[in-house]
């Protein structure tokens, strides 16, 4: 360049050459191209000339060249810059002294993508970059430069897993953008909406109920699916899923998953639409009579229990219920969980089956014998049996007979004689016992034992050992209002009646007895059925009192006089009175 002439010089040599016109017109624009330079921040085509460890040499025309940093044209690590290549290249410094440029690939590229954010911008078009990175309210985007993807804007839906978008690539709407703050907003949303939008006019013109059609699955809830048809969702209810119990969708269904479904009702106005996936097959109750029969025999699954029994699936869709009255021959079952459990398998009768209300009732205690059909001929009334005492109750003891049957052994058949409070006193559990079969009811399944009846009743002879008129001796062991209780022997009481304690009027007994005393009294009469014994201290005493009066009489001597005469024959009298008395 020091060597081209100023202008005096250059004209004075064209002239003298006489140079045509042709050859003039290219010295002039090999004149202004010495003159001419590129502005620093200019973006300019070059052409690589060679390339070292540290820079690479480009020639962007008119005689200059630039050198750029050797990092710009690696990637991963290896150099991707080769001699004759063209590039873009951003002018950064130029030194006309030291005849020194600096270029920029990097920088031309990032002035290429602003410029092509822009012109999408302005033509609403969009642009694909990856996530690189989550940050604070969102991601960071790669477009060629960094843009920031707000959370609300990546999809038309709150994402659980943020980190799952970490390294895709998605289209991108440009919502703003500042070059000098290097700010771009980006958004997937938009174009998501827009996509739906077209899908959800594309589906509402084809749908229409009973219509079958398919569809992803959106959202789970605990009473249904979301399922998205195309732009458009449905709702296919818990209810609508399965003939049979579902406790979740999460049992059949994962979000993603390709569903076939039935259109049950569509209201376009509201945009709302049902969904059914069990009527794509046969109502199970259609033939469930016919499968069924009442009498038959079932195997089934205990699906569910409550209170008042356990529900048992025969088949997807069918459930019978086996109520807990139903259990057992000989056991009161008070809940279903003390017999059966979740997830078993048990055998049953069917009972009863209607249809039109979904039902059918079921017996598992039916599909075995019952015990109580032969638990008469095993044991008979008057048989002897040997039990352990299961249970203990104000009113008598529980014997364990067979295997769900016990017997009665009611208070009043423990003892003939003894009055017993509670059988606690004489027994307890776990003791082995004999009885003898009293009754067996099999209408009302019960058993009735007696302990008592193993011994004769001494209420039996009772008249033997105790003859009327004869005198006894016993003990107090109660004093009432009407009269004193003397027990003769283990379990066998009299009454002396306040009548017949003395021949003088007496109000009551109370006072003048005490329990414990032993005293000695006439027998009067005896009831065995109604087991009474009437007893007499007063006849006692008056028989002591005759036989006074008759040993007086007989010691009397002669009459001497008629007064001695009247007086023996009032006093004889009285003795035949007495004895008609007694």
């Amino acid at each position: 360049m020091d060597n081209f002439l100023d202008n005096e010089s250059t004209e004075e040599t064209i002239e003298k050459d006489s140079v045509t016109g042709e050859s003039m017109a290219e010295l002039m624009d090999l004149y202004e191209e010495s003159f001419k330079r590129f502005a620093e921040g200019e973006v300019v085509n070059g052409k690589i000339i060679s390339v070292d460890k540290d820079h690479v040499l480009v020639d962007i025309g008119y005689k200059s060249e630039g050198q750029i940093r050797i990092r710009e044209f690696e990637v991963d690590g290896e150099v991707t810059a080769q001699v004759g290549d063209t590039v873009e290249v951003m002018v950064e410094w130029w030194d006309d002294e030291n005849e020194v440029v600096v270029l920029s690939k990097e920088k031309a590229e990032k002035v290429k993508v602003w410029d092509d954010i822009k012109n999408r911008h302005e033509a609403d078009d969009t642009i694909t970059g990856t996530i690189t990175n989550r940050v604070k309210g969102g991601f960071s985007v790669d477009i060629g430069v960094q843009a920031f993807l707000p959370g609300s804007q990546a999809d038309l839906r709150p994402i659980r897993n943020l980190d799952e978008m970490v390294g895709k690539e998605f289209d991108f709407k440009i919502l703003k953008y500042n070059r000098k703050r290097s700010n771009i907003v980006l958004s997937r949303r938009v174009l998501l909406e827009e996509e739906r939008e077209e899908k959800r006019a594309k589906t509402l013109e084809t749908i229409h109920e009973g219509k079958v059609v398919a569809g992803i699955v959106k959202n789970l809830t605990e009473y249904g699916v979301f399922v998205d048809l195309g732009g458009v969702d449905g709702l296919l209810h818990i209810t609508d899923i399965s003939w049979g119990r579902v406790k979740h969708p999460s049992e059949l269904f994962t979000v993603g998953d390709e569903i076939n479904v039935k259109i049950l009702s569509l209201d376009l106005e509201r945009e709302r639409v049902s969904l059914g996936m069990k009527q794509l097959t046969e109502d199970p109750w259609a033939s469930a009579i016919d499968k069924y029969p009442v009498g038959s025999r079932i195997s089934g699954k205990v699906v569910s229990l409550t209170d008042y029994g356990a529900f048992v699936e025969l088949e997807e869709g069918i459930e019978g219920l086996i109520h807990v009255s139903e259990m057992s021959w000989t056991r009161k079952v008070r809940h279903p969980s003390k017999v059966v459990s979740v997830n078993e398998i048990v055998d049953a009768l069917v009972l009863d089956i209607k249809p039109e209300n979904r039902r059918i009732s079921l017996g598992m205690k039916q599909a075995a014998p019952n015990p109580w059909d032969v638990i008469s001929d095993k044991y008979p009334i008057g048989t002897t049996i040997e039990g352990k005492i299961k249970n203990i109750t104000d009113f008598g003891l529980f014997i364990g007979i067979d295997e769900g049957i016990d017997g009665l052994v009611h208070i009043s058949d423990i003892s003939w004689t003894k009055r017993i409070k509670h059988p606690s006193e004489m027994y307890k559990k776990g003791d082995v016992i004999q009885a003898i079969v009293l009754e067996i009811d099999k209408a009302q399944e019960r058993f009735s034992l007696g302990i008592k009846q193993l011994q004769a009743d001494p209420w039996d002879t009772v008249a033997e050992r105790y003859e009327v008129g004869k005198e006894i001796t016993g003990t107090v062991t109660n004093v009432t209002d009407f009269g004193v209780f003397v027990e003769l022997e283990e379990g066998i009481e009299g009454l002396v009646h306040v009548s017949e304690i003395s021949k003088e009027k007496i109000k009551t007994p109370v006072g003048q007895f005490e329990v414990g005393v032993v005293l000695t009294a006439k027998v009067m009469n005896i009831n065995s059925e109604e087991r009474r014994i009437g007893l007499s201290i007063k006849r006692l005493d008056m028989e002591d009192d005759q036989e006074l009066l008759t040993e007086y009489v007989s010691n009397m001597g002669p009459v001497t006089s008629s007064f001695g005469e009247i007086l023996r024959e009032n006093l004889q009298e009285k003795l035949n009175n007495n004895d008609d008395e007694q």
